[in-house]
């Protein structure tokens, strides 16, 4: 009897154990879950190390020699006191905000974001367009909608050297001057290598990190922004979020990336994988814009749709 009694303590005991391993293990997941969810909506974290940031002045930064005419003599002089930059989010749809960017001065648009079908959200008309080495493809393949076009616009194509192949003449230079010699009304150009290391150098200062070894890989709406306040005395961004927008609760409503492609990932998705990926190079969309929320309150720059 006393063995039975000895025995039944014994099991009760080893089931208090588990219970108890149990409960800890339980506990440890919610809070490691919890912590993983933070760290999922928290931002690239600006100035990580402490480094003194340090402000440009972009107005006197600005150096339009920087920009290499691919074919014959043309300058980068182009200055407007108004205008509209129309990024390639899906917030601008169902804006209705065409009229209001066509009446703008100069419009300014990035990479194949197109304008055919999308003329009542997006407008129709366009003075700059900012092109990434990777979408030089995607605009030669439809010359109607960005190259045969009753406008002159300027398209400054962006990329380092290794791509584009600005120093030894590379396969995707040669098919841009072709471009440039077929579109004559067009004024073509190169960011050069030398700004190209300073828009890095831009990176580092705004941020306190160093863009190579925090594994970051500029996006074409860091260069794009960069040239509106080299050019504009006042610029309206249509579409952009702020940099919470992805973070808020209850989430945001599922938008695709681009506004031309509503099967293409979702917009916060694709936000918050880039500003945590740590192997490989990775845009910091929401670094880049709490940038841009800086940079607005000394540049003249409003947000609309959403307004921020």
């Amino acid at each position: 009897m006393r063995l039975r009694f000895v025995d039944k303590q014994w099991q009760q005991g080893q089931r208090m154990v588990i219970y108890g391993t149990v409960f800890l293990i339980m506990t440890l997941l919610i809070l490691y879950s919890s912590n993983s969810s933070a760290d999922l909506y928290s931002p690239f974290k600006v100035n990580e190390f402490h480094y003194a940031i340090k402000h440009t002045n972009l107005k006197k930064w600005a150096g339009k020699e920087a920009y290499v005419p691919v074919y014959g003599n043309k300058s980068m002089s182009l200055h407007c006191r108004q205008c509209a930059l129309v990024t390639s989010s899906s917030h601008v749809l169902g804006t209705h905000a065409g009229d209001e960017i066509d009446r703008t001065e100069c419009v300014i648009r990035m990479n194949d974001a197109p304008t055919s079908g999308y003329e009542s959200d997006v407008g129709n008309r366009t003075s700059v367009r900012v092109v990434a080495h990777s979408s030089v493809f995607r605009v030669v393949r439809k010359p109607a909608e960005f190259l045969n076009r009753s406008e002159s616009p300027a398209i400054i194509f962006w990329g380092p050297s290794t791509k584009i192949g600005l120093d030894a003449k590379g396969t995707l230079y040669r098919l841009i001057q072709r471009v440039s010699m077929t579109y004559s009304n067009l004024s073509f150009f190169f960011i050069s290598p030398g700004k190209m290391q300073r828009f890095d150098t831009l990176f580092q200062k705004e941020t306190g990190r160093d863009r190579k070894k925090s594994q970051s890989w500029l996006s074409t709406g860091w260069f794009t922004m960069v040239i509106a306040i080299e050019m504009c005395d006042n610029i309206k961004v249509y579409g952009m979020v702020p940099p919470n927008h992805c973070g808020k609760r209850p989430q945001p409503k599922r938008l695709p990336y681009h506004y031309y492609k509503p099967r293409g990932p979702d917009e916060c998705v694709t936000y918050l994988q880039n500003e945590r990926g740590r192997r490989g190079s990775h845009h910091r969309f929401i670094t880049e814009k709490q940038v841009f929320a800086r940079w607005a309150k000394q540049y003249n720059i409003s947000c609309s749709h959403p307004t921020w």
